[in-house]
């Protein structure tokens, strides 16, 4: 029940020491705002990871061809090893059920130009299924299909940034582009939240590229997405029976470190991950023990306050305060001051998080958009104070036992 006369006498105790209240409470928010800052840079440090492989798919398998460092079968090492249409077909037929899609990847820059304006774009031969690894938005237009494939057609779908660039305002859609002297009719333009870079880039039929650098059909990787439904372990046991598939396949030593190389993003989404995650529970354990810090600096300071007042308390009970009212209202006082510092440094920490989110951070340190979860800030601002009354309870339980003479003797 509310009692008007416990917190007069709270807020004149306040007034009267303002510089203790001062210290008491500006232990409680120094803590809750390391506390709040930390835990957001913390989770700014996963967002990266998370936005650095967040722009592709993650049940990814690249595969690239390489240099073979030992010999095998009759080969002598340094053979370059080259991966073609067949090894697609080949793979599927072995792997079907496991596969979602395939698509290869041809990649080569060059001068890309409309009308008057020209700049170099990264150009891409590629197949339908490459839209879903990239994670192409389309904005206008259509992908990359498998009659164009088929067919060998000139059509290119080109990033935001590349309309942006050439076009100046003008739709690119149904216009023609000269891709390093070979005239494409754009057919598509997409967005990529992997950001500019990644919407400079141009895609055009994988059998195309082929078709203009003497009708080969030699491609630079695959990228092959699993069925997501075999998971992590079915991803890894997948991968190693991949490796060993396209090793005896093209005649490399099983024990060569090079030749063919394999990369699973879902392995190295959860290894960045498993990273992210141990810094972040250092960094939030070094909160935690700011957080213990202040709740040890709390409790000094209440034993020294409830030692300073003894002999008020005296007087008080000589006057006939119970020790419950005297308890109480020393617990109040703390309770106060720790929630009105806890949700002041709370809410300073968030402001701070809300300053830096911006590009500084992300660029030189590779903290993404810091932040909190407003619940787990209250969360912890609450345990404090629950923890700034346990810490003023004991001494103020103990000082309310003192007998009046006692207390009024005290120096």
């Amino acid at each position: 029940m509310f009692d008007i006369d416990i917190w007069k006498e709270i807020f004149e105790a306040i007034q009267k020491n303002k510089l203790r209240t001062f210290l008491t409470g500006f232990t409680v928010a120094l803590g809750i705002f390391i506390f709040v800052t930390l835990f957001g840079m913390g989770n700014g440090l996963n967002n990266t990871f998370l936005k650095f492989f967040g722009d592709d798919a993650t049940n990814i398998f690249r595969i690239y061809p390489s240099t073979t460092t030992l010999p095998y079968a009759g080969y002598k090492a340094k053979r370059r090893i080259e991966l073609d249409n067949g090894d697609i077909d080949d793979i599927i037929e072995e792997f079907g059920p496991l596969i979602d899609y395939v698509s290869p990847r041809i990649q080569r820059s060059g001068k890309v130009s409309y009308r008057d304006e020209s700049d170099s774009y990264g150009n891409y031969g590629v197949g339908p299924g490459m839209q879903k690894a990239e994670k192409s938005i389309l904005m206008k237009g259509r992908y990359i299909n498998a009659l164009d494939v088929r067919q060998k057609n000139k059509h290119a779908v080109i990033g935001r940034m590349v309309e942006k660039d050439l076009f100046k305002g003008e739709d690119a859609l149904g216009k023609f582009i000269d891709i390093s002297g070979s005239v494409f009719k754009v057919i598509g333009v997409f967005q990529d939240d992997g950001g500019d870079n990644e919407e400079r880039n141009i895609f055009i039929p994988f059998t195309t590229r082929q078709l203009l650098e003497g009708a080969n059909d030699k491609i630079g990787e695959i990228t092959l997405a699993f069925n997501e439904a075999i998971g992590y372990s079915g991803a890894m046991k997948f991968e190693k029976q991949l490796a060993s598939y396209i090793r005896k396949k093209k005649q490399v030593n099983p024990n060569d470190p090079r030749g063919i190389f394999i990369q699973n993003v879902a392995d190295n989404l959860k290894r960045n991950q498993q990273f992210a995650n141990v810094l972040k529970i250092i960094i939030s354990g070094i909160a935690f023990a700011v957080i213990i810090s202040g709740i040890i600096g709390i409790s000094n300071i209440m034993v020294f306050i409830v030692k300073e007042r003894t002999k008020e308390i005296g007087i008080r009970k000589a006057m006939g305060a119970t020790p419950k009212i005297i308890t109480k209202t020393i617990l109040l006082e703390s309770i106060f001051i720790t929630a009105v510092f806890g949700f002041v440094g709370m809410i300073c920490g968030i402001i701070i998080l809300n300053i830096i989110e911006g590009k500084i951070l992300e660029e030189d340190y590779f903290i993404t958009n810091p932040a909190i979860n407003s619940g787990t800030a209250v969360f912890v601002t609450i345990l404090l104070i629950l923890c700034g009354a346990l810490a003023a309870y004991i001494p103020a339980k103990k000082a309310a036992k003192i007998k009046p003479i006692v207390a009024l003797r005290d120096e």
